[in-house]
């Protein structure tokens, strides 16, 4: 359970702050990360390239990871060393190094109720990129910026077109709810943050009552998102409450019969990127996450089928209103939110996420 994870790796982020080293740059990492002055561009290039390879942590795939460095490394002349993991054993790498004082690691990417962690852990800066001004609004923490979402995730309704017709698709939550749907509907098993965001959105009573009938309902219950999007595509699922829009949006371009539609409020959840407090290469930790965010970086990620955070990449898979989940959600309120979906959709077994 997040909560758990979030005590489990808590005693690991004491000793962080003692033991980090100093920032290497002279000007301090911080002033580096925040500067805005005229020249900022140019020292930022001149300076990334004297510094070398930038550390990457990422839970993206090696093959995105590696589409997004070769695009970099074009532009600017600076290679990527991308390091994949989870995202409980990239907060879990990043204490342990933070607490030794190695502070191998420039740039992090993952959930971003992950980065809430290393944030609430003090491994994070604060930094400023022109891209915020193309980002969404939802790609903003509310608390502060030392980490910000550079691709989304959103759940909407997705659905096999040879068994359910385009004016039969609900368009509400209640919709869902018609006797039609009995035995028809499915949920992914470890969707708990979208279930708690909106059954907080509806208020919580009311949203408990809403998904007790929902449960009635005899969803289905299926495991990763992209099988479960292959078996609406196969037929075995008419309708997917939980789907990633991204993940039927692929499946469409093949030649399969889904498609997908979103019901308000959409929820979303990201994958952020931040700067290392303790970097050793801060021009290239800043200059990667630049990119990322740049118009740029946002059209490679469009093009491995991700999400883009920012609204001058035209894309069909962000053009509704939408609202990220709080990261805080997770780490604040995950027992309480998971013991609630165990007992509602799991009879009663732990969630078991793939972390």
């Amino acid at each position: 359970m997040i909560e758990v994870f979030w005590r489990r790796v808590l005693f690991c982020g004491l000793a962080a702050g003692a033991g980090a080293a100093g920032a290497a740059h002279p000007l301090g990492n911080r002033e580096i990360y925040l500067y805005q002055g005229a020249d900022r561009e140019a020292r930022l290039v001149e300076r990334a390239k004297k510094e070398g390879p930038v550390v990457l942590y990422s839970t993206m795939t090696v093959q995105d990871g590696r589409v997004l460095a070769a695009a970099f490394e074009r532009k600017y002349g600076v290679k990527v060393t991308h390091w994949r993991g989870s995202a409980e054993k990239i907060v879990q790498r990043a204490l342990a190094e933070s607490r030794a004082g190695r502070n191998e690691v420039d740039v992090i990417e993952m959930s971003a109720h992950r980065m809430e962690v290393l944030y609430r852990e003090k491994l994070l800066e604060d930094f400023h990129t022109p891209a915020f001004d193309e980002l969404s609004p939802a790609a903003f923490p509310r608390r502060h910026r030392q980490y910000v979402a550079d691709r989304f995730t959103f759940f909407v309704l997705g659905y096999n077109t040879n068994l359910v017709k385009p004016e039969e698709v609900p368009s509400s939550y209640e919709d869902l709810l018609h006797p039609k749907w009995v035995g028809r509907l499915a949920i992914e098993s470890t969707d708990v943050l979208w279930f708690a965001a909106l059954a907080k959105a509806m208020g919580e009573d009311k949203g408990l009552a809403y998904f007790r009938r929902l449960a009635a309902m005899r969803p289905m219950i299926r495991s990763g998102h992209i099988l479960a999007a292959q078996l609406v595509a196969s037929g075995e699922i008419p309708l997917l409450v939980t789907a990633y829009n991204n993940n039927i949006e692929t499946l469409k371009k093949s030649g399969a019969p889904v498609a997908w539609k979103p019901i308000p409020p959409v929820f979303g959840e990201a994958s952020a990127i931040g700067l290392a407090k303790h970097s050793r290469r801060p021009h290239a930790a800043l200059l990667f996450a630049e990119f990322v965010l740049s118009r740029d970086g946002q059209e490679a990620l469009k093009g491995v089928n991700r999400v883009p955070a920012s609204l001058a990449v035209d894309s069909p898979l962000n053009k509704f209103p939408h609202q990220m989940i709080d990261p805080a959600l997770a780490l604040d309120e995950g027992d309480k939110w998971d013991n609630f979906w165990s007992n509602l959709f799991l009879g009663g077994k732990p969630v078991e996420r793939d972390e």
